[in-house]
């Protein structure tokens, strides 16, 4: 458990408020949307995600704000409903929305497919916690603005300095500038999305062999 990671999380993200434009899934709910609790569980999820690590891994790993179909109502970062409810999956959890299977989102899979051999030897994070959409569509997702993405920049900061990572790595430009932003000298690698995925999962080969990180397990 990377208990100084969880007190940070405690202070300074669980009590953010939600917006307008801005959702926090550790905090909020929403009646349409979400089960009773759902936030508590959502916390509980990403607290399992913390118990997967014996100690800090050698790679941190940035990417830019939870999805709709992902972190929004995992709580994991770029992690699916439908992942934490496999029971093949590294990270146990309770899916959250009222969806009657849960739901699956297509970054978490690519994302997964190519590093999960390789967990908990990474930390993934991003470089905003809370969920952008646009006014009055929940379910929408909407690139931050770089204040919004600063303001967290504390956290993130926080975080480096608590994991000591061996390399940062910024999955897509928003990750990248955040984590140059901090001071953190990041590697980029092309985001998952929109075409990417072959760009990733060359991007993130090369860094694990560069570091000699071996797989974990494979599943």
């Amino acid at each position: 458990m990377l208990s100084p990671v969880w007190d940070l999380l405690e202070a300074k993200v669980f009590p953010a408020a939600s917006t307008d434009e801005l959702f926090n899934p550790y905090r909020g709910r929403r009646d349409d949307l979400d089960v009773p609790d759902a936030p508590a569980h959502r916390r509980d999820n990403l607290r399992r995600y913390l118990d997967c690590f014996d100690g800090p891994p050698p790679l941190f790993l940035l990417l830019e704000a939870p999805g709709p179909w992902g972190c929004r109502f995992s709580g994991v970062p770029v992690t699916s409903e439908s992942q934490l409810a496999d029971p093949d999956f590294p990270v146990d959890g309770t899916p959250t929305s009222r969806e009657d299977v849960p739901i699956t989102e297509y970054s978490a899979s690519i994302f997964w497919r190519v590093l999960e051999p390789y967990f908990p030897r990474f930390f993934v994070w991003n470089s905003l916690p809370l969920h952008p959409h646009d006014r009055d569509d929940p379910l929408s997702i909407r690139t931050p603005r770089r204040s919004e993405v600063r303001e967290w920049h504390d956290l993130l900061r926080a975080l480096l300095d608590a994991l000591d990572p061996d390399r940062a790595v910024g999955v897509g430009r928003k990750g990248e500038r955040a984590l140059a932003e901090v001071g953190a000298d990041p590697t980029y690698v092309r985001h998952p999305s929109q075409g990417g995925a072959n760009k990733f999962e060359a991007g993130m080969e090369t860094i694990v062999a560069e570091m000699e990180i071996e797989p974990v397990s494979l599943r």
